[in-house]
């Protein structure tokens, strides 16, 4: 019995220490296999039931907790030095969320729903999207928790949080950041049982819907990583443009080599941190800066995040025959930048906000828990690209806010060691130079005085002889 439990604990840290993108990898090919090998083993499909059910449950209360802290705590030892910085962030996100309205209102996606309520009526008019809104805004927190009404959430949650900004003490402060964290570590537990999750999800697909489903969803993640493409590399780059007036790309490329590569990988922007702050210590930043706007960016700069949200609860949206009008798709970029700001630093953490932009939309939960497991479906990819765009991002823009600075007092702004270099050799030549032509200058004096001083003395020799012979 004892060899059994010990080979049981075993199997199970080899599970939790193998890379959770192979995991999942491996539950979406088995899922598949599955699936068409053995449709009507129907009870496979709990298991991805189970995963989004305890995904539904912890959701809300992980925003909630998350907004509240997040805004609690917002400020500490953040003074005007960090306006340029937290604007970027902000800024960046809005516009990504803006541009992944515009995409998928092109492209107009849907997501195969395997259980399509019956009997759904959309909103009829905007009149009845907004009166539901506002309602749904004042629901009683607890109620709001307990029926995933994820507006009422956010509303209570900023409320409270900038209320206890201006009044908790730092003890409460610090109890809040501590009870966000253990939900976060839920989270992340659950997490890491998604690649059973994923069989149930993708068995229940394919034995109900077929091989078609992967081309839809196919189709979703091009869109996804698409977008995130343009925003990393034309969208930031030119925001960065606009601030520093010069070429972006050198700086673009050594985030996305040195943050974002590793951010691929971890898919944890609070993972990454580390290496961000590394990276800000080798571009010559300050330390007292960088401390504060680099975890600042793990929360607040979510462009990828953002692009998720919008797309996807967009696409359920499409999928239920929800006709999206312009004045609530705009309303959607900005509560998809303000959830993206709530993410969990976990991997796959903006999937759980899509719940909250759904219930704008007047998309019923389990039709969004649906999607949010769709997303954890195609997240091999989607979760992957988005926080290397969102981590990269964080160095990005916390060394244009600083370079902003360098700038207005002339200090020299070096986007590479290359460059820094270069700069370095240039200068060293020309120190040189002007020291070889400072003593040839000198040289030059050197030998007028000799020549005026030589006939001067001859001269006198010549008067000294004369006055000696007489």
């Amino acid at each position: 019995m004892k060899a059994v439990l010990q080979f049981i604990k075993k199997v199970g840290k080899g599970y939790v220490k193998s890379p959770l993108i192979l995991r999942i990898a491996i539950g979406l090919a088995l899922g598949v296999l599955l699936g068409l090998v053995a449709p009507g083993a129907t009870f496979i499909a709990v298991f991805g039931t189970m995963f989004v059910g305890a995904l539904k449950a912890i959701a809300p209360v992980l925003v909630f907790v998350l907004i509240i802290s997040s805004l609690s705590t917002a400020g500490k030892g953040i003074g005007p030095r960090f306006a340029k910085v937290i604007g970027l962030y902000m800024a960046s996100t809005l516009i990504a969320a803006i541009f992944a309205t515009a995409m998928s209102y092109i492209f107009r996606l849907q997501v195969p729903l395997a259980n399509p309520p019956e009997g759904y009526n959309p909103p009829s008019d905007l009149s009845v999207v907004l009166t539901t809104l506002l309602l749904n805004m004042i629901e009683n927190p607890i109620s709001a928790i307990a029926n995933g009404n994820y507006v009422g959430i956010l509303t209570w949650a900023i409320l409270i949080g900038l209320a206890l900004r201006m009044l908790a003490k730092d003890n409460t402060k610090n109890m809040l950041s501590d009870v966000s964290s253990g939900v976060s570590k839920v989270i992340g537990w659950i997490i890491q049982i998604a690649p059973f999750g994923i069989v149930g999800l993708v068995f229940d697909s394919v034995s109900t819907l077929g091989m078609e489903i992967f081309i839809d969803y196919g189709l979703l993640v091009l869109l996804l990583v698409g977008c995130m493409l343009v925003v990393s590399l034309v969208i930031n780059p030119f925001l960065i443009f606009l601030a520093l007036r010069r070429n972006p790309y050198p700086l673009v490329f050594r985030c996305l080599k040195e943050s974002g590569l590793q951010a691929f990988f971890t898919r944890s922007s609070a993972a990454n941190i580390p290496v961000n702050m590394q990276l800000c210590k080798n571009l010559g930043l300050d330390e007292d800066y960088y401390s504060v706007s680099i975890p600042l960016g793990a929360t607040i700069n979510m462009d990828g995040a953002a692009i998720t949200i919008t797309i996807l609860s967009l696409s359920a949206a499409f999928s239920m025959g929800i006709d999206v009008n312009f004045f609530i798709a705009i309303l959607l970029s900005i509560v998809a930048t303000l959830g993206a700001c709530g993410a969990s630093g976990v991997p796959g953490g903006s999937l759980l906000l899509i719940p909250m932009a759904c219930s704008l939309l007047g998309v019923p939960g389990d039709i969004a828990m649906q999607v949010v497991g769709v997303g954890f479906m195609i997240g091999v990819i989607q979760d992957s690209v988005e926080t290397a765009l969102n981590s990269s991002g964080d160095v990005m823009f916390a060394a244009t806010a600083e370079f902003m600075d360098w700038k207005k007092k002339g200090k020299p702004i070096y986007f590479t060691e290359k460059e820094k270099m270069l700069a370095e050799s240039t200068l060293s030549v020309n120190s040189t130079a002007q020291t070889d032509s400072v003593s040839l200058s000198q040289d030059e004096n050197t030998a007028e005085s000799v020549n005026e001083e030589v006939p001067v003395a001859l001269a006198e020799n010549a008067e000294n002889t004369e006055n000696s012979e007489n």
